[in-house]
């Protein structure tokens, strides 16, 4: 039990490391552009080393205010669930469940679902080459959508031996 636990809060902690960099690096897409490398994050597009603000329409802009919000949320939610997590293993009676540390993490996988989809909704258009592709952010953004609800299931099930 103690490996299983202790395997657990490893993909925990490697799920808020992956939403922080999903959510501060620049490459939610990624292509080439006349022979020239570009991407566009969360915060600034960038072309050739040279970066600047996102040029989108505004009703897009609220939506990527949207997409920004709630993965900042799902950052501050897995933190909050790894503290709490921490502090439930060493306060707890024995054969409890970690039940608002399930709770808070499941509410992380929500708001990372949320801000994903709206992103993946709203944004495509503006990236219609065929050299165009998401970047790794994007594709950590939802390999944390996964590891969120799997750590999120676990915590709800295991009990404190």
């Amino acid at each position: 039990m103690l490996v299983l636990l202790a395997g657990i809060f490893v993909v925990h902690i490697a799920t808020v490391i992956m939403l922080f960099v999903s959510t501060i690096a620049n490459v939610w897409m990624a292509g080439e552009s006349m022979g020239k490398t570009n991407s566009s994050g969360l915060w600034l597009q960038c072309a050739n080393g040279v970066c600047g603000d996102l040029r989108f329409e505004e009703d897009d802009l609220n939506a990527l205010k949207a997409v920004q919000a709630f993965m900042i949320l799902a950052i501050i939610f897995s933190f909050v669930s790894l503290v709490m997590f921490v502090v439930q293993l060493f306060t707890m009676e024995k054969g409890k469940r970690f039940y608002m540390t399930g709770a808070i993490m499941l509410v992380c996988w929500l708001f990372i679902l949320i801000s994903v989809s709206i992103y993946t909704a709203r944004f495509p258009q503006y990236f219609k080459s065929s050299l165009d592709h998401h970047g790794y952010s994007f594709i950590l953004a939802w390999i944390c959508f996964c590891f969120s609800f799997i750590v999120g299931i676990l915590y709800l099930v295991l009990r404190k031996k």
